[in-house]
């Protein structure tokens, strides 16, 4: 196995109200069916083991665009997602934080009597990720969560997050399976980063090298360690800045989806009548199912598409996002009949969204947009945790 990516993130404590999590339950479903009617789900294992795009899947779904708490808010929602749907999808999610985490062994023993897949590999695989985590990496950070999620051919991934008190912060691990061949004959149990470093394998004839090197990792500094690792560190401001932002990306698919919308353009997507903030909120959903690595460095910009719990950077527009579930839910079924027609005009709209952007000159005032948004929150049914989004009444002058 290899570690693929680490994220810092900034330590919150909170809760998901329901009106939120059951969106994000309906909604984390459409976007892992849509990516494995398009790639299959081994794809779905990779863009999980990237910590980029799982920032951006978190932010997507309306959670605090930069907290912790994206981790075990959105791997419990694809678990509920999911798992009623795994011999369908052929996909499945064990762990979860706290308990749920030492329920692993078991859960993976149970599918791989429903799969045939070697289940003590799988388990191995699953304490060792932890464990190098947890000690070989002397990092400060104290598991507190680990997901491991498989394929039925047994490719899988692991995403697991530790805490430091001390400094208040959380750090993401996410790991990958190199592949089915591989991990059948026996387990990957070494750390590498994804462009250079040395393969450890400690079930390998010649494991005592390996070994050797393991003891090393923990008299190394943890700075060094990491950096042959992709690495995202989320800053510890609340509000949301324009330099958190990719403003050009961002400026391109406002363009395209609220003042310059191409005469074909209700024909391409074949989703007449939808406003210009719903296809604000498709097209970086679109993008989060199609878009390449590289599309994924600020992934506050997909906070953009639902908003956040917190109202940062604005309340989560209830009525958008359940037409968005709706329009992506009904492409999905559609096309598992033979009918693409609307999930190809989703995937469009991430690639004109792309095209636009070649030649655009971002003009926007950052905060303008933010706070246009906050303003017409109360249309679209916006809401966080502290409550409904209100109108803003105008401020009257007075003489007296």
């Amino acid at each position: 196995m290899k570690a693929s990516g680490t994220a810092d993130l900034p330590l919150h404590y909170g809760y998901v109200p329901s009106w939120l999590s059951e969106r994000m339950t309906r909604l984390g479903l459409a976007i892992t069916e849509a990516i494995i009617a398009e790639y299959g789900t081994a794809e779905v294992l990779r863009r999980l083991s990237d910590p980029f795009w799982f920032q951006s899947l978190g932010a997507v779904m309306g959670m605090d665009w930069h907290s912790s708490g994206i981790t075990t808010s959105v791997m419990g929602a694809l678990k509920a997602a999911i798992n009623p749907h795994g011999k369908e999808l052929g996909l499945y999610i064990c762990g979860g934080k706290g308990k749920r985490s030492k329920h692993t062994p078991a859960e993976l023993l149970n599918i791989a009597q429903q799969t045939g897949l070697d289940g003590n590999h799988l388990v191995r695989c699953s304490k060792l990720s932890a464990k190098v985590d947890n000690t070989a990496i002397q990092d400060g950070f104290q598991l507190y969560t680990h997901n491991f999620i498989l394929n039925k051919e047994g490719l899988w991934t692991v995403i697991q997050q530790g805490m430091r008190n001390d400094s208040g912060t959380a750090r993401r691990y996410h790991w990958h399976s190199s592949s089915l061949r591989s991990f059948v004959e026996e387990p990957h149990t070494g750390v590498c980063g994804i462009h250079q470093g040395e393969i450890m394998n400690l079930v390998d004839k010649a494991a005592s090298p390996a070994q050797q090197a393991m003891l090393a990792m923990t008299r190394e500094h943890p700075d060094r360690m990491i950096t042959e690792i992709k690495k995202l560190i989320m800053p510890n401001h609340h509000e949301m800045k324009a330099k958190d932002v990719d403003l050009k990306r961002l400026g391109a698919m406002l363009w395209l989806t609220q003042e310059n919308q191409p005469t074909d353009f209700e024909a391409l997507l074949l989703l007449k009548g939808m406003g210009p903030r719903t296809l604000q909120s498709l097209a970086l959903v679109s993008e989060v199912i199609y878009g390449t690595p590289s599309r994924f460095t600020d992934p506050a910009r997909f906070s953009f598409a639902h908003g956040g719990k917190d109202g940062h950077p604005f309340p989560v527009p209830i009525n958008i996002y359940d037409e968005t579930i709706e329009v992506l839910s009904k492409a999905v079924q559609q096309a598992k009949i033979g009918h693409s027609d609307k999930q190809q005009a989703i995937h469009q709209l991430s690639i004109i969204s792309r095209n636009v952007e070649k030649d655009f000159v971002p003009n926007e005032n950052f905060e303008a947009l933010i706070e246009k948004e906050r303003r017409d929150s109360w249309k679209y049914g916006g809401k966080t945790i502290f409550g409904d989004a209100k109108p803003i009444k105008a401020q009257q002058l007075s003489l007296f």
